[in-house]
């Protein structure tokens, strides 16, 4: 048996047997529907979207049979607060479908663009050249472009930007003959340490540090080590999971590349520095990005001699290969409408919050970042956590001995990591989608680092307390 066969009957094997990434996320809205039965229902005061300390009140709730049967789904202005009924399983779905609309529509939007791209061949033949010149030495392109990627995310702040990305390094790995998981472990594992270090990250940054009180970017120095760290040992446990594959391609001969496939390509990296100042200088948002890519298609299948027919067919089976992912976003969100509805995050955040309190400084910095972890699963939004959770954790911290500086970093770290492996993360399942990996086969390989790098945080933290920073 070849080494190709053997990888070739291991992918097969995988997807038979495998729990599919909907039923999962139905299991999950499920055990959410359960869980506003189980907590109570409580609510904060706020100023805008703010939380005000101290205001958190018990609600009323109706829960049982009489919540269940319910004919119509709960809403946050029930007075009382009502637990999650049958009709909710079901209505949370289009609500969670229109919450996500934006991504959904940015996810399949790229995907078109990508089969736009994949019918002009200039794709194929980039990658090609690529590993021509490089002799097809996976270790080296791995560190460059998880460095790279990196960058990217902790200083800028890229997270929805890579996705677009994920199909070029897929590419990659199938010429190399890796399985598709290598291209989400590449982008995945870069991207998410660089935006749980968040060294100038403005999206994160931005909104946790005014909320704390202490400068914009400030603290870097402190950050910007955890990054190093952490991206070393990203870097190191992917080359391992490289090293155990069987090596069974070689670098391609690479032809020259036509001026159309040169145009594409050229068209492909201006497409992209548009993406970034957009992002960057006009603040905009999913939706302005889906738009810039439908008119990159359009430009892309213009450049690459494509018929008007043949250019409408790439796009709409390159949509068709992110449908799953655009799902999988609506059902992240309705887990968040479901909850919400019922008036429990609140009640939520005021009970892991209050574990926090009471304890030595290091202990109560790592309950800081363990608070997080667990909100992340309910609210994956980093301003949306960020507005609830940190006027709550800074005078706990204050109290404790823990420095304002000290409680913004426990809210990256606790995020930011949690967000590589929590199955309500629309962005994570939609990396998982485009590189065509379930969410178990995911979970298997990134535990062991998700655990390693939990324990770095750990370690930072209790250190950055004990000097003081």
């Amino acid at each position: 048996m070849t080494a190709d066969t053997a990888v070739q009957g291991a992918r097969i094997a995988s997807s038979h047997g495998r729990l599919h990434p909907v039923l999962i996320m139905l299991w999950v809205l499920l055990a959410a529907a359960v869980l506003t039965h189980l907590i109570p229902a409580g609510k904060f005061q706020r100023h805008g979207r703010l939380v005000v300390p101290g205001t958190y009140r018990v609600l009323p709730k109706v829960d049982g049979l009489p919540a269940v049967l319910a004919p119509t789904a709960p809403t946050p202005k029930d007075r009382p607060a009502r637990s999650a009924s049958a009709v909710s399983l079901f209505t949370a779905v289009p609500a969670g479908m229109i919450k996500g609309a934006s991504l959904i529509f940015m996810v399949t939007f790229v995907g078109g663009m990508f089969g736009v791209m994949r019918r002009t061949g200039a794709i194929d033949a980039g990658v090609d050249r690529l590993l021509h010149l490089t002799s097809g030495n996976v270790y080296l392109l791995t560190s460059l472009l998880m460095v790279m990627l990196a960058l990217g995310s902790t200083f800028l702040g890229f997270i929805s930007e890579y996705l677009v990305v994920i199909p070029l390094v897929g590419l990659v790995g199938q010429r190399l003959g890796l399985p598709n998981l290598f291209a989400v472990a590449v982008v995945g594992v870069a991207a998410k340490i660089g935006y749980a270090a968040s060294v100038t990250n403005p999206v994160a940054l931005a909104v946790a540090q005014p909320l704390a009180g202490v400068p914009v970017f400030s603290g870097l120095g402190e950050r910007l080590a955890i990054f190093g760290v952490m991206l070393g040992l990203g870097i190191a446990y992917v080359l391992f999971y490289l090293w155990r594959l069987p090596k069974i391609a070689h670098a391609p001969e690479a032809t020259r590349l036509t001026w159309r496939q040169t145009g594409v390509l050229t068209c492909l990296v201006l497409g992209g520095a548009a993406l970034l100042a957009g992002t960057r200088l006009w603040s905009w948002s999913s939706s302005e990005l889906a738009s810039v890519f439908i008119a990159l298609s359009m430009v892309l299948a213009a450049v690459g001699g494509l018929e008007a027919g043949e250019a409408a067919d790439a796009f709409v089976d390159g949509m068709k290969s992110m449908l799953l992912a655009g799902l999988l976003i609506g059902l992240a969100g309705a887990v968040e409408v479901v909850l919400q509805a019922s008036q429990v995050l609140d009640s939520i955040i005021q009970g892991v919050t209050s574990v926090v309190q009471g304890h030595a400084p290091w202990l109560v910095a790592a309950g800081l970042m363990g608070s997080e972890m667990v909100l992340d699963v309910f609210i994956p939004s980093v301003s949306g956590k960020a507005a609830i959770s940190i006027p709550i954790l800074t005078p706990i911290a204050h109290l404790s001995g823990v420095s304002a500086q000290d409680t913004v970093t426990a809210f990256l770290l606790g995020g930011g990591l949690t967000n590589m492996v929590t199955p309500t993360s629309g962005m994570l399942l939609a990396y998982l989608s485009a590189s065509k990996v379930s969410y178990g086969e995911w979970i298997r390989f990134i535990a062991p680092l998700f655990a390693l790098l939990t324990l770095v945080a750990v370690a930072a933290l209790a250190l950055l307390v004990g000097v003081g920073a």
